[in-house]
């Protein structure tokens, strides 16, 4: 199956979304299943996983109810991990299969957030209940998430857009670094996502954005990479299925397996997904 491992839903309110900058006003609006689902239908793609955008557990509810129509397969929804109540609040969720796992945006948070003894004591509370954490994190937070996933090497982690390196400002070296030691966990996976803007979204060209892949493909190796288009937030710089096309022609020397691999048997794999229909 073809699986976008990464995408979001909303309906957009200026307050919950403060995010979404001028530079990224066409993102002030609704997103919604039949608009998701068109795109999915044009790209030939089987299903989705539908990731967290805010945190609060009202929208991890609200995806959930969402997810019970298709092509979505699967969430990544938010809960207050760092909380004393999280276990009650975890076995209310695991009551929905369609939960797949749990993220934080990290990349808002302060230094040594992800190593702080309120968030590692809920990530040992969601060890062993088959949810996987994404991981979002800037480049420069690569070492902290590091030694993060360190202290839980049974537990499945997925690195969201790669690691989100500074490709806006052509740096690679320390991110390759960082990146290469982490892919060194084999119980980390690694998402070809988020690229887009992370770069300049009005100059980007694929040439520019392939050095970032070659080092992913080098290090995690087709069968831990799992591609994800990060739409809507892809459309300040790329349509949907150009994403698409674009990973599909990084991935054109590799075997067909290799490519099965990249292009959703991984995140069927990781996220444990079963049925596919866009």
């Amino acid at each position: 199956m073809r699986i976008d491992s990464h995408h979001h839903l909303w309906r957009y309110d200026p307050a919950e979304y403060d995010w979404i900058s001028d530079e990224m006003s066409d993102l002030r609006r609704d997103f919604l299943n039949s608009e998701l689902r068109s795109q999915l239908i044009e790209a030939k793609v089987d299903g989705s996983v539908a990731v967290q955008a805010r945190q609060s557990l009202e929208e991890t509810q609200w995806l959930l109810e969402m997810a019970q129509e298709a092509p979505i397969l699967g969430v990544i929804g938010w809960a207050p991990i760092a909380a004393k109540d999280f276990p009650s609040i975890l076995d209310d969720l695991r009551q929905n299969p369609l939960l797949k796992g749990l993220r934080h945006v990290v990349q808002a948070e302060p230094s040594q957030f992800l190593t702080s003894v309120d968030f590692q004591r809920g990530i040992h509370q969601l060890a062993g209940t088959g949810l996987v954490y994404d991981l979002l994190v800037y480049a420069h937070q690569l070492p902290e998430g590091i030694a993060f996933v360190d202290q839980f090497p049974a537990h499945s982690f997925v690195l969201d857009h790669m690691g989100k390196p500074a490709i806006a400002r052509h740096e690679i070296d320390l991110w390759s670094r960082n990146v290469r030691e982490l892919a060194q966990r084999p119980n980390v996976t690694c998402k070809v996502s988020g690229l887009v803007t992370e770069a300049n979204p009005a100059t980007w060209t694929p040439e520019l954005l392939r050095p970032y892949f070659d080092v992913v493909l080098e290090s995690f190796g087709p069968e831990r990479l799992m591609i994800g288009t990060d739409w809507p937030v892809c459309t300040v710089g790329s349509s949907y299925s150009e994403w698409w096309h674009i990973v599909e022609g990084w991935t054109a020397s590799l075997s067909p397996s290799e490519q099965a691999s990249i292009l959703g048997e991984t995140a069927t794999r990781v996220y444990r997904l079963s049925g596919a229909s866009a």
